[in-house]
């Protein structure tokens, strides 16, 4: 049963490009320590939702809230602050940085940042990133990526590049990660070792929305999907609840070749 005071709420988000509509009167809840999964056929508006509510994108109208903090109109980084991480279908970190170097560039609130900061404050500075360093090295040991550790990032594999992707967004601390399309072009080992960590990252409480088409990654994941079609809710329910909906069976069926 959804919780009346969910950790993120949408409401009625609208999103056009011209003449347009890709995203309309698209609502969704997603309470805490939930993972919540988003399918449909491509085209259906699911890439455009989460630009929507990563603020990656502007929107044309509606609400979006974390914790009754209101993010409608505030920019991807003030939304990252506030706890709402994202990854992207299409990973894309700094192919010549380490692994390292690459999550350390997520970490928030460093005061090394500030001129003034580093100048008057230098052993705070380093105290920090200290602590930065240490943590980014436990997410990697945490993603099995630590034999990699000083590796520039061009030498991953495509799996493995999803799993830098997280890093970067577990380095930020979030209560909310929007994960686009996870499983895309992993193979099936490593895709035990994504559903895994998933499964133990939502352990330690943080929200999941996931966008997939992997539908036994779904399955494992999720106890509850929205269907979207045309840029709008088709339906919400468990995987084999909404999989059995002709409704469902026909949008699909409609965007197979013939």
């Amino acid at each position: 049963m959804k919780s009346p005071d969910p950790l993120l709420f949408a409401q009625g988000l609208c999103k056009s490009f011209g003449g347009l509509q890709v995203v309309r009167d698209m609502s969704l809840a997603l309470d805490e320590g939930e993972i919540l999964g988003v399918i449909g056929p491509n085209g259906a508006g699911k890439s455009t939702l989460f630009n929507l509510l990563s603020g990656s994108l502007p929107l044309n109208a509606g609400s979006i809230t974390l914790d009754r903090t209101d993010l409608s109109h505030s920019p991807a980084e003030a939304r990252l602050r506030a706890g709402l991480g994202r990854t992207f279908q299409i990973p894309r970190p700094f192919p010549r940085m380490t692994l390292l170097e690459n999550i350390l560039t997520a970490a928030q609130n460093q005061p090394g940042e500030a001129v003034l900061t580093a100048l008057l404050s230098p052993r705070r500075v380093r105290a920090v990133e200290a602590e930065n360093t240490a943590r980014a090295r436990d997410i990697l040991k945490f993603l099995s990526l630590d034999h990699l550790t000083d590796q520039p990032a061009a030498v991953l594999s495509g799996g493995q590049r999803k799993l830098l992707e997280l890093a970067r967004v577990m380095m930020a601390k979030p209560r909310v990660i929007l994960l686009d399309e996870p499983a895309a072009g992993v193979n099936p080992a490593l895709l035990d070792l994504i559903i895994d960590r998933i499964q133990a990252i939502n352990a330690q409480g943080v929200a999941v929305l996931l966008i997939e088409h992997n539908m036994e990654m779904i399955a494992r994941l999720c106890p509850h999907v929205i269907v979207m079609a045309a840029g709008s809710k088709l339906a919400e329910g468990s995987p084999a609840e909404v999989s059995a909906r002709a409704d469902v069976i026909d949008v699909y069926l409609e965007g197979m070749p013939a």
